[in-house]
Protein backbone atom coordinates (compact mmCIF):
# COMPACT_ATOMS: atom_id res chain seq x y z
CA UNK A 1 0.00 0.00 0.00
CA UNK A 2 2.94 2.39 0.85
CA UNK A 3 4.20 1.86 -2.71
CA UNK A 4 0.83 2.56 -4.67
CA UNK A 5 0.33 5.79 -2.27
CA UNK A 6 4.00 7.09 -3.25
CA UNK A 7 3.06 6.43 -7.09
CA UNK A 8 -0.65 8.35 -6.70
CA UNK A 9 1.65 11.01 -4.84
CA UNK A 10 4.11 10.92 -7.83
CA UNK A 11 1.07 11.69 -10.23
CA UNK A 12 -0.53 14.13 -8.26
CA UNK A 13 2.56 16.32 -8.19
CA UNK A 14 2.84 15.42 -12.19
CA UNK A 15 -0.48 16.67 -12.50
CA UNK A 16 0.19 19.97 -10.66
CA UNK A 17 3.21 20.64 -12.88
CA UNK A 18 3.82 24.11 -14.14
CA UNK A 19 3.57 23.12 -17.69
CA UNK A 20 1.29 24.29 -20.36
CA UNK A 21 1.37 21.59 -22.60
CA UNK A 22 0.43 17.79 -21.24
CA UNK A 23 3.04 16.54 -23.59
CA UNK A 24 5.84 17.78 -21.09
CA UNK A 25 4.64 15.35 -19.12
CA UNK A 26 4.04 12.44 -21.27
CA UNK A 27 1.31 11.27 -23.37
CA UNK A 28 0.56 9.53 -27.24
CA UNK A 29 1.37 10.58 -30.17
CA UNK A 30 0.55 8.92 -33.46
CA UNK A 31 2.67 8.79 -36.74
CA UNK A 32 3.26 7.46 -39.92
CA UNK A 33 6.43 5.05 -40.99
CA UNK A 34 7.92 6.72 -44.16
CA UNK A 35 10.75 4.37 -44.97
CA UNK A 36 11.83 0.44 -45.41
CA UNK A 37 9.46 -2.45 -45.17
CA UNK A 38 7.34 -0.89 -42.60
CA UNK A 39 6.10 2.22 -45.32
CA UNK A 40 2.83 3.31 -44.35
CA UNK A 41 2.18 1.62 -41.07
CA UNK A 42 0.43 3.80 -39.10
CA UNK A 43 1.88 3.95 -34.83
CA UNK A 44 1.88 5.40 -31.38
CA UNK A 45 4.59 6.38 -29.80
CA UNK A 46 3.41 6.20 -25.72
CA UNK A 47 5.59 7.99 -22.88
CA UNK A 48 4.06 7.22 -19.72
CA UNK A 49 5.80 10.17 -17.88
CA UNK A 50 7.60 7.75 -15.53
CA UNK A 51 10.48 5.92 -17.76
CA UNK A 52 8.49 3.60 -19.90
CA UNK A 53 8.38 4.28 -23.45
CA UNK A 54 6.63 2.45 -26.25
CA UNK A 55 5.71 1.76 -29.41
CA UNK A 56 2.00 0.79 -30.55
CA UNK A 57 1.72 -0.53 -34.22
CA UNK A 58 -1.90 0.00 -35.61
CA UNK A 59 -1.71 -1.80 -38.76
CA UNK A 60 -0.29 -5.04 -36.57
CA UNK A 61 -3.35 -5.62 -34.48
CA UNK A 62 -2.48 -3.18 -32.18
CA UNK A 63 0.42 -4.81 -30.67
CA UNK A 64 3.37 -3.32 -29.33
CA UNK A 65 7.10 -3.38 -30.51
CA UNK A 66 9.58 -1.39 -28.88
CA UNK A 67 9.63 -0.57 -25.00
CA UNK A 68 12.35 1.00 -23.51
CA UNK A 69 12.73 1.92 -19.87
CA UNK A 70 14.83 4.47 -18.39
CA UNK A 71 16.64 4.96 -22.20
CA UNK A 72 17.10 0.41 -22.04
CA UNK A 73 15.68 -1.81 -24.36
CA UNK A 74 13.40 -4.09 -22.60
CA UNK A 75 12.70 -6.04 -26.13
CA UNK A 76 14.19 -7.95 -28.58
CA UNK A 77 14.06 -6.85 -32.22
CA UNK A 78 14.49 -9.35 -35.39
CA UNK A 79 16.35 -8.05 -38.49
CA UNK A 80 12.51 -7.66 -40.16
CA UNK A 81 11.85 -4.57 -38.43
CA UNK A 82 8.03 -3.40 -38.42
CA UNK A 83 6.98 -4.95 -41.88
CA UNK A 84 3.36 -3.77 -43.30
CA UNK A 85 0.73 -6.09 -42.85
CA UNK A 86 -0.05 -8.64 -45.38
CA UNK A 87 -2.06 -11.45 -45.84
CA UNK A 88 1.13 -13.41 -47.59
CA UNK A 89 2.18 -14.33 -43.89
CA UNK A 90 -1.21 -16.39 -43.59
CA UNK A 91 0.81 -19.75 -45.22
CA UNK A 92 3.06 -21.89 -43.04
CA UNK A 93 5.91 -20.76 -41.70
CA UNK A 94 5.68 -17.50 -43.44
CA UNK A 95 4.72 -15.58 -40.42
CA UNK A 96 8.33 -15.57 -39.18
CA UNK A 97 8.77 -13.19 -42.07
CA UNK A 98 7.41 -10.63 -40.57
CA UNK A 99 8.11 -11.61 -36.75
CA UNK A 100 9.58 -8.19 -35.79
CA UNK A 101 10.00 -9.39 -31.79
CA UNK A 102 8.50 -6.43 -29.94
CA UNK A 103 7.34 -6.59 -26.39
CA UNK A 104 4.19 -8.04 -27.17
CA UNK A 105 3.03 -9.99 -30.22
CA UNK A 106 -0.72 -11.03 -30.21
CA UNK A 107 -1.49 -14.44 -31.44
CA UNK A 108 -4.93 -15.85 -32.83
CA UNK A 109 -7.54 -15.56 -32.74
CA UNK A 110 -8.85 -18.78 -34.01
CA UNK A 111 -5.78 -20.76 -33.72
CA UNK A 112 -2.29 -20.31 -32.33
CA UNK A 113 1.06 -22.20 -32.17
CA UNK A 114 2.12 -24.39 -35.02
CA UNK A 115 1.29 -24.74 -38.46
CA UNK A 116 -1.42 -28.02 -39.22
CA UNK A 117 -3.97 -29.28 -40.98
CA UNK A 118 -7.25 -29.21 -38.22
CA UNK A 119 -10.17 -31.22 -40.11
CA UNK A 120 -8.90 -30.05 -43.12
CA UNK A 121 -8.36 -26.70 -43.07
CA UNK A 122 -4.87 -25.41 -43.38
CA UNK A 123 -3.50 -23.23 -40.18
CA UNK A 124 -0.60 -20.94 -40.57
CA UNK A 125 2.01 -20.54 -37.56
CA UNK A 126 0.05 -17.89 -34.52
CA UNK A 127 -3.18 -16.87 -36.50
CA UNK A 128 -3.63 -13.60 -38.71
CA UNK A 129 -3.73 -11.11 -35.44
CA UNK A 130 -0.40 -9.93 -36.04
CA UNK A 131 -1.11 -9.08 -39.99
CA UNK A 132 -4.51 -7.47 -39.79
CA UNK A 133 -4.50 -3.74 -39.18
CA UNK A 134 -6.63 -2.31 -36.12
CA UNK A 135 -9.85 0.47 -36.94
CA UNK A 136 -8.49 3.09 -34.58
CA UNK A 137 -11.61 4.28 -32.32
CA UNK A 138 -9.65 6.56 -30.03
CA UNK A 139 -6.35 8.01 -28.54
CA UNK A 140 -6.92 9.43 -24.92
CA UNK A 141 -3.87 11.44 -23.45
CA UNK A 142 -3.55 12.89 -19.89
CA UNK A 143 -4.37 16.07 -18.86
CA UNK A 144 -3.70 18.23 -15.88
CA UNK A 145 -6.36 20.58 -16.83
CA UNK A 146 -9.07 17.83 -16.31
CA UNK A 147 -6.81 16.38 -13.58
CA UNK A 148 -6.79 13.38 -16.00
CA UNK A 149 -3.63 11.00 -15.30
CA UNK A 150 -4.84 8.02 -17.37
CA UNK A 151 -3.44 7.76 -21.38
CA UNK A 152 -4.83 5.13 -23.37
CA UNK A 153 -5.20 4.30 -27.61
CA UNK A 154 -8.05 1.65 -28.20
CA UNK A 155 -9.43 -0.13 -31.60
CA UNK A 156 -11.20 -3.28 -33.05
CA UNK A 157 -9.56 -5.87 -34.88
CA UNK A 158 -11.66 -8.12 -36.96
CA UNK A 159 -10.78 -11.50 -38.25
CA UNK A 160 -13.74 -11.62 -40.80
CA UNK A 161 -15.14 -13.04 -44.03
CA UNK A 162 -18.35 -13.63 -45.78
CA UNK A 163 -19.84 -16.97 -44.11
CA UNK A 164 -18.11 -16.62 -41.18
CA UNK A 165 -15.72 -16.33 -39.18
CA UNK A 166 -16.48 -13.31 -37.66
CA UNK A 167 -14.76 -12.49 -35.00
CA UNK A 168 -13.93 -8.96 -33.39
CA UNK A 169 -11.18 -7.50 -30.85
CA UNK A 170 -11.86 -4.75 -28.87
CA UNK A 171 -8.31 -3.58 -27.84
CA UNK A 172 -7.70 -0.85 -25.52
CA UNK A 173 -3.59 -0.41 -23.96
CA UNK A 174 -3.79 2.36 -21.24
CA UNK A 175 -1.03 3.53 -19.22
CA UNK A 176 -1.16 6.12 -16.39
CA UNK A 177 1.68 9.01 -16.38
CA UNK A 178 4.25 9.30 -14.11
CA UNK A 179 4.11 4.86 -13.82
CA UNK A 180 6.26 2.59 -15.95
CA UNK A 181 3.76 0.35 -16.76
CA UNK A 182 0.80 -0.41 -19.19
CA UNK A 183 -2.23 -2.62 -19.15
CA UNK A 184 -3.71 -4.57 -22.50
CA UNK A 185 -7.61 -4.99 -22.41
CA UNK A 186 -8.85 -7.76 -24.75
CA UNK A 187 -12.31 -8.22 -25.02
CA UNK A 188 -13.24 -10.83 -28.36
CA UNK A 189 -17.30 -10.70 -29.30
CA UNK A 190 -18.43 -13.41 -31.30
CA UNK A 191 -20.16 -11.62 -34.12
CA UNK A 192 -21.49 -14.77 -36.22
CA UNK A 193 -23.86 -17.37 -35.81
CA UNK A 194 -21.85 -19.87 -35.53
CA UNK A 195 -19.37 -21.33 -32.89
CA UNK A 196 -15.82 -20.61 -33.96
CA UNK A 197 -12.58 -22.45 -32.30
CA UNK A 198 -10.92 -19.50 -30.19
CA UNK A 199 -7.20 -19.44 -29.19
CA UNK A 200 -4.95 -16.51 -27.69
CA UNK A 201 -1.43 -16.02 -27.02
CA UNK A 202 0.87 -13.09 -25.85
CA UNK A 203 4.44 -13.25 -27.24
CA UNK A 204 5.95 -11.59 -24.81
CA UNK A 205 9.95 -10.83 -25.79
CA UNK A 206 12.87 -9.99 -24.25
CA UNK A 207 16.07 -9.32 -25.46
CA UNK A 208 19.11 -7.74 -24.31
CA UNK A 209 20.17 -5.80 -22.12
CA UNK A 210 17.07 -6.94 -19.91
CA UNK A 211 17.68 -10.31 -21.38
CA UNK A 212 21.72 -10.74 -20.46
CA UNK A 213 23.81 -14.08 -20.36
CA UNK A 214 24.56 -14.89 -16.74
CA UNK A 215 22.78 -12.15 -14.96
CA UNK A 216 19.24 -12.64 -16.04
CA UNK A 217 16.52 -14.89 -15.01
CA UNK A 218 12.73 -15.97 -15.41
CA UNK A 219 10.73 -15.66 -12.40
CA UNK A 220 7.57 -17.33 -11.79
CA UNK A 221 6.06 -19.92 -9.52
CA UNK A 222 4.19 -23.49 -11.10
CA UNK A 223 5.29 -27.13 -12.49
CA UNK A 224 7.88 -26.57 -15.43
CA UNK A 225 7.30 -29.14 -17.95
CA UNK A 226 9.23 -29.06 -21.39
CA UNK A 227 7.50 -30.16 -24.69
CA UNK A 228 8.52 -33.39 -26.08
CA UNK A 229 11.18 -31.99 -28.40
CA UNK A 230 12.83 -29.93 -25.67
CA UNK A 231 13.38 -32.25 -23.23
CA UNK A 232 16.67 -33.25 -23.69
CA UNK A 233 17.36 -29.76 -24.09
CA UNK A 234 16.51 -29.00 -20.83
CA UNK A 235 17.85 -32.04 -18.48
CA UNK A 236 20.13 -30.64 -16.02
CA UNK A 237 20.42 -27.16 -16.92
CA UNK A 238 18.99 -24.20 -15.20
CA UNK A 239 16.12 -23.45 -17.07
CA UNK A 240 15.44 -20.08 -15.38
CA UNK A 241 18.67 -18.63 -15.87
CA UNK A 242 19.97 -16.87 -19.10
CA UNK A 243 23.14 -18.91 -20.79
CA UNK A 244 25.96 -17.70 -22.95
CA UNK A 245 24.84 -17.98 -26.51
CA UNK A 246 24.41 -21.69 -27.61
CA UNK A 247 25.90 -23.22 -30.82
CA UNK A 248 22.52 -25.48 -30.80
CA UNK A 249 20.48 -22.66 -31.10
CA UNK A 250 22.23 -21.18 -34.58
CA UNK A 251 19.82 -21.50 -37.25
CA UNK A 252 16.03 -22.55 -36.06
CA UNK A 253 17.71 -24.04 -32.29
CA UNK A 254 15.05 -23.25 -29.59
CA UNK A 255 13.35 -24.88 -26.81
CA UNK A 256 9.87 -24.35 -25.40
CA UNK A 257 8.24 -25.47 -22.41
CA UNK A 258 4.77 -25.08 -20.47
CA UNK A 259 4.77 -23.09 -16.96
CA UNK A 260 1.47 -23.94 -14.67
CA UNK A 261 1.74 -20.72 -13.25
CA UNK A 262 0.44 -20.91 -9.45
CA UNK A 263 -2.05 -17.86 -8.65
CA UNK A 264 -2.21 -15.77 -5.15
CA UNK A 265 -5.56 -15.11 -3.78
CA UNK A 266 -7.28 -13.33 -6.09
CA UNK A 267 -6.31 -15.49 -8.91
CA UNK A 268 -3.28 -13.29 -10.30
CA UNK A 269 -0.55 -14.69 -11.56
CA UNK A 270 2.65 -12.84 -11.12
CA UNK A 271 5.58 -13.88 -12.97
CA UNK A 272 8.37 -12.29 -15.19
CA UNK A 273 12.52 -11.25 -15.90
CA UNK A 274 15.07 -10.09 -13.74
CA UNK A 275 18.47 -8.76 -14.84
CA UNK A 276 20.19 -9.07 -11.21
CA UNK A 277 23.42 -7.12 -12.62
CA UNK A 278 21.86 -4.08 -13.97
CA UNK A 279 19.02 -3.62 -11.40
CA UNK A 280 15.90 -3.78 -13.71
CA UNK A 281 13.04 -6.44 -13.96
CA UNK A 282 9.81 -6.53 -15.87
CA UNK A 283 6.75 -8.04 -13.94
CA UNK A 284 3.91 -9.57 -15.70
CA UNK A 285 0.48 -9.62 -14.05
CA UNK A 286 -2.94 -11.82 -15.44
CA UNK A 287 -5.52 -13.67 -14.29
CA UNK A 288 -5.15 -17.89 -14.47
CA UNK A 289 -8.60 -17.59 -15.29
CA UNK A 290 -7.96 -16.15 -18.59
CA UNK A 291 -4.51 -17.68 -19.50
CA UNK A 292 -4.37 -20.89 -18.02
CA UNK A 293 -1.15 -22.17 -19.04
CA UNK A 294 2.00 -20.17 -20.20
CA UNK A 295 4.70 -20.95 -22.61
CA UNK A 296 8.76 -20.38 -21.97
CA UNK A 297 10.56 -19.97 -25.63
CA UNK A 298 13.77 -19.72 -25.53
CA UNK A 299 16.40 -18.93 -28.52
CA UNK A 300 19.97 -18.42 -27.30
CA UNK A 301 21.40 -18.01 -30.62
CA UNK A 302 24.52 -16.22 -30.85
CA UNK A 303 25.18 -13.20 -33.10
CA UNK A 304 21.86 -11.35 -31.98
CA UNK A 305 18.95 -14.26 -32.21
CA UNK A 306 19.25 -13.94 -28.52
CA UNK A 307 15.63 -14.30 -27.01
CA UNK A 308 13.38 -15.43 -24.80
CA UNK A 309 9.28 -15.08 -23.88
CA UNK A 310 6.95 -15.44 -21.62
CA UNK A 311 3.48 -16.44 -23.37
CA UNK A 312 0.16 -16.67 -21.30
CA UNK A 313 -2.30 -18.50 -23.04
CA UNK A 314 -5.55 -20.08 -22.99
CA UNK A 315 -4.36 -22.67 -25.75
CA UNK A 316 -1.08 -24.81 -27.17
CA UNK A 317 1.56 -24.25 -29.46
CA UNK A 318 2.07 -27.70 -31.20
CA UNK A 319 -0.64 -26.66 -33.48
CA UNK A 320 -4.74 -26.52 -33.10
CA UNK A 321 -5.45 -30.10 -34.37
CA UNK A 322 -3.11 -31.28 -31.23
CA UNK A 323 -5.30 -28.46 -28.96
CA UNK A 324 -8.22 -30.70 -30.24
CA UNK A 325 -6.84 -34.26 -29.44
CA UNK A 326 -6.00 -33.22 -26.14
CA UNK A 327 -9.06 -31.02 -25.10
CA UNK A 328 -7.48 -27.97 -24.81
CA UNK A 329 -9.33 -26.43 -27.35
CA UNK A 330 -11.66 -23.25 -26.58
CA UNK A 331 -14.54 -21.99 -28.40
CA UNK A 332 -16.85 -19.06 -28.61
CA UNK A 333 -20.40 -19.69 -29.20
CA UNK A 334 -22.26 -16.78 -31.15
CA UNK A 335 -22.87 -13.46 -29.51
CA UNK A 336 -20.16 -14.69 -26.60
CA UNK A 337 -17.40 -12.32 -25.06
CA UNK A 338 -14.20 -13.08 -23.57
CA UNK A 339 -12.28 -10.89 -21.85
CA UNK A 340 -8.63 -10.77 -21.02
CA UNK A 341 -6.52 -8.62 -18.93
CA UNK A 342 -2.57 -8.76 -18.70
CA UNK A 343 -0.20 -5.80 -16.93
CA UNK A 344 3.34 -5.18 -17.66
CA UNK A 345 5.76 -3.20 -15.68
CA UNK A 346 9.00 -2.21 -15.52
CA UNK A 347 10.73 -1.67 -12.62
CA UNK A 348 14.45 -1.09 -10.80
CA UNK A 349 13.26 -0.70 -7.15
CA UNK A 350 14.54 -3.09 -5.24
CA UNK A 351 11.69 -4.01 -3.15
CA UNK A 352 9.73 -4.94 -6.38
CA UNK A 353 12.84 -6.89 -8.31
CA UNK A 354 13.61 -8.76 -4.70
CA UNK A 355 9.51 -9.88 -4.75
CA UNK A 356 10.09 -11.31 -8.29
CA UNK A 357 13.10 -13.38 -7.37
CA UNK A 358 11.36 -14.71 -4.59
CA UNK A 359 8.85 -16.63 -6.90
CA UNK A 360 11.85 -18.65 -7.70
CA UNK A 361 12.30 -20.34 -4.45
Amino acid sequence: MAASRSRGTAVSKLLDAPVINPAQLGGIETSVLDNGPGRGVRIAWVNTGGGLRYKVVIDRGLDIAHAEFLGQSLTWHSLTGVTAPSHAYHHGLDWLGGFYGGLVVSCGPLNAGAPCQDQGQPLSLHGTHSNTPAILDAVVNPSPVDKRDEMSISGRVRTARVFGPNVELRRTIRSTLGQPALTIDDEFVNLGNETVEHAWLLHINFGWPLLEPGASVYCYRGAFTPRADSAAFFRNRNVRQAPKPLVQHRGTGEACAYIDPVADRRGQVVCGVVNEKRGIGLVIEYSKKHFPRMVNWQHWGPNGSYVGALEPCNCGVEGRDVDRRRGWLDRLKPRQRRLYRCTITATNEPRRLRQLLALNR
